[in-house]
């Protein structure tokens, strides 16, 4: 990067460690799946720390876990749709779906029974399960949003139950390793910073508790550091290294639940946090557990993304630093587009292309880069989505309205295409072309 634009990151590194007392601050911004800019600030045992030095990551470890239920799914282990009481029969909270376990919509309890999970020494399943026997459903199943660490403390076991091990060791074997994340750990390993909260009325540190949360750990247990979370980060922004297909993360990536009402700036995906700003939708998710703060968000669209890690337990705008970090970069060195360039184009799909009407409304059908088309109105707004193809002359929609719908392709006697068929509306050539077969016929004596 430019030293100025290094120094304006820099900078705003430094005022968020100096003004929110940070014990030590870490942060790093990824572009096109490697890092562009990292830097850090205060001191670990003395020392500055860098991209090899692990914090706790907290909730960040829920993006894994959820990585690692989507793998089961892919491998048709299990649907989405699947009640809870398929894969792990006899909990009291056996009706909620893994898509809403994902999702944070099963309605379960946030935390689990007992004394402060985080600060404690974890039970084993059995041991939780007991203590949700009673009352661990909080709101209907599907009808809102409702963080739930115990959720996913349930999918932990969900993991283990198909693989035959412990949620950590699929995690380590499937992801981790594939990925070439080696220094990330479920408990501080080499150089690491101590967490420590943050006398609020002096400048002074408590030592913060950072036990194994047995059952509860697929909650927050993991530790990791620059290098690692940012191939993190880009595995969430689409670069999955084979761990999984690009269009299931960009599935995980999809908005299931807003958590801020109408006008929604943030909400959650399968596993996935989503922020939306300026005019960004960006994936990942926050950590908070005693002593560290953390945060890993991207721009899937643009390649963009940024990561924090403190080991402070409170008062460190981690999120907004992150959205500030991707901003900075943005204003003092914008992507460039790519440059466009011809390609081949298969003729039978070219004679699909161009003007298209649903009803008296015109609409291009255009073929793009990736051999996706591309169906929406020639003017103003209105009902435009991709498609896919899935057979000979169908495809099937990605997005908007369209999303799962079929589009078939329909030729007269001659096979020269002269209808869309989409979800039973009829686009013809021309408006209410009666040599297509629009539905409810066309009037004998046509326009007058």
């Amino acid at each position: 990067m430019l030293a100025t634009t290094e120094l304006a990151l820099l900078r705003r590194l430094a005022h968020e460690q100096s003004s929110c007392r940070a014990p030590s601050l870490v942060a790093a911004v990824v572009r096109d799946g490697e890092i562009a800019w990292s830097g850090a600030r205060g001191r670990v045992d003395g020392e500055t720390p860098d991209e090899d030095t692990q914090y706790r990551l907290g909730s960040i470890t829920k993006t894994l876990v959820a990585t690692a239920v989507m793998r089961l799914r892919d491998e048709g282990k299990l649907d989405l749709n699947d009640p809870l009481e398929k894969h792990l029969p006899g909990t009291a909270f056996g009706s909620a779906t893994i898509a809403q376990l994902l999702s944070h919509t099963s309605g379960l309890t946030a935390e689990s029974p007992g004394s402060w999970w985080e600060r404690t020494v974890g039970a084993d399943w059995a041991a939780l399960v007991e203590s949700l026997k009673d009352g661990a459903t909080r709101l209907r199943p599907g009808s809102r949003f409702h963080y739930s660490n115990v959720g996913y403390g349930v999918l932990g076991e969900l993991v283990a139950r198909h693989r035959g091990q412990s949620w950590l060791d699929v995690v380590r074997a499937e992801i981790l390793g594939p990925l070439g994340m080696t220094r990330t750990s479920p408990h501080p390993e080499g150089a690491h910073a101590s967490g420590f909260a943050v006398h609020p009325f002096a400048d002074l540190l408590m030592p913060e508790p950072s036990p194994d949360a047995g059952a509860m750990a697929p909650a927050g247990q993991l530790w990791s550091t620059v290098t690692d979370l940012a191939r993190w980060t880009a595995f969430l922004g689409g670069n999955t290294g084979g761990v999984l297909s690009e269009q299931t993360v960009a599935e995980m990536r999809e908005m299931v639940t807003v958590d801020d009402g109408d006008t929604w700036t943030t909400g959650f995906g399968l596993g996935v946090m989503l922020v939306r700003t300026q005019g960004r939708r960006l994936a990942g998710h926050t950590g908070s557990m005693p002593g560290f703060l953390a945060c890993s968000l991207i721009d899937a669209n643009a390649g963009i993304g940024a990561l924090v890690l403190t080991n402070s337990t409170a008062g460190v705008g981690i999120t907004q630093l992150c959205l500030d970090l991707i901003t900075l970069t943005e204003t003092h060195e914008p992507s460039l587009p790519a440059e466009w360039q011809p390609s081949t184009v298969d003729p039978k799909l070219l004679e699909l292309t161009g003007l298209w009407h649903w009803g008296p409304t015109p609409y291009h059908l255009r073929l793009l880069p990736d051999g996706l088309f591309s169906l929406a109105p020639t003017d103003g707004p209105g009902r435009a989505s991709r498609f896919a193809p899935v057979g000979e002359d169908t495809w099937v929609g990605l997005d908007a309205y369209y999303a799962g719908e079929t589009l078939r392709v329909g030729r007269d006697s001659a096979g020269k295409p002269n209808h869309l068929d989409l979800a039973t509306f009829i686009f013809s050539r021309t408006p209410f072309d009666p040599a297509a077969p629009i539905p409810g016929g066309v009037d004998p004596d046509g326009w007058r």
